[in-house]
């Protein structure tokens, strides 16, 4: 993207309001992913006829918007479905800056990305406007984006406001799309092959995973398996924490507990009682 440099030009007065995206480009043309080409579909609907003739009577079609690189606009510009080549068929047709009272979000940061800069003025400043290009269609207005000002064909000036961020891509000729830290922190080279690998992104870092912790085996002596193994069998034998004084005294005491004698085997062939009954 080349740098934005302060320029004197001539101004392609379109006076209607609410012009959406869709009027600027019309969607048969977004098919494409390049610019080449897009300033010719600008405006396309107003510029030509059904049969394709150029209408004499659109602005771009005089010999004055021929050669206008600043375009103003009525109240509103750009509003309507989100499309970047909105602005691209305005900056391949030659536009560099379109005034207006007001612009839709989304078109003004698509332009500012893309070498178009949208000058907000106030109502009296854009009627100022229209009134001298309608008397002389050769007045021009200079825009300096340094200074956030345009001067008026009369030689007064008005500032106009912009995002600080994209002000500075603009200036500098750099993309918005790289890291904010590297534009405004680190000098840029002529080529983006000469800028270092780590100021563009830095290396990723992997932390390794730190080993889980042991984890407890059933043998483990100290396991809470092995435990209540353990107690279960003192508690068999009479010497568990349930068992009573006498029996931990006494090891040969049978313990308390009723013990539940074993069914006897089944003998092979021999007919088994039904359900419930001995």
């Amino acid at each position: 993207m080349e740098k934005f440099t302060k320029f004197t030009g001539r101004i392609a007065p379109l006076p209607i309001d609410n012009v959406d995206t869709d009027q600027i480009i019309p969607a048969r043309f977004l098919k494409t992913i390049s610019k080449v080409g897009l300033g010719d579909q600008l405006f396309c609907d107003w510029r030509y006829d059904e049969q394709g003739n150029p209408n004499p009577d659109f602005i771009l079609n005089k010999p004055e918007g021929k050669a206008a690189q600043v375009l103003l606009a009525g109240d509103n510009f750009g509003c309507g479905s989100s499309r970047e080549h909105a602005p691209w068929a305005l900056t391949q047709y030659g536009f560099r800056a379109v005034i207006s009272t007001s612009f839709a979000d989304i078109f003004r940061g698509n332009a500012v990305k893309n070498s178009l800069v949208p000058i907000t003025v106030s109502r009296d400043a854009q009627e100022k406007l229209f009134k001298a290009v309608a008397e002389n269609p050769a007045v021009t207005v200079t825009v300096d984006l340094a200074q956030q000002k345009l001067v008026l064909p009369d030689g007064s000036a008005v500032e106009f406001p912009i995002d600080e961020f994209a002000k500075h891509c603009l200036l500098d000729g750099v993309d918005e799309l790289l890291p904010r830290d590297l534009l405004l922190g680190v000098e840029l080279k002529e080529s983006a092959d000469e800028i270092p690998t780590h100021a563009v992104r830095p290396p990723l870092r992997i932390d390794p995973i730190p080993p889980s912790p042991r984890k407890k085996t059933w043998g483990s002596p100290t396991s809470e398996a092995a435990i209540c193994v353990r107690r279960s069998i003192q508690r068999d034998r009479g010497l568990g924490p349930m068992a009573s004084r006498s029996s931990a005294l006494d090891p040969g005491r049978v313990s308390s507990r009723r013990r539940v004698p074993a069914r006897a085997p089944v003998r092979s062939g021999a007919r088994r009682s039904p359900r419930g009954c001995r």
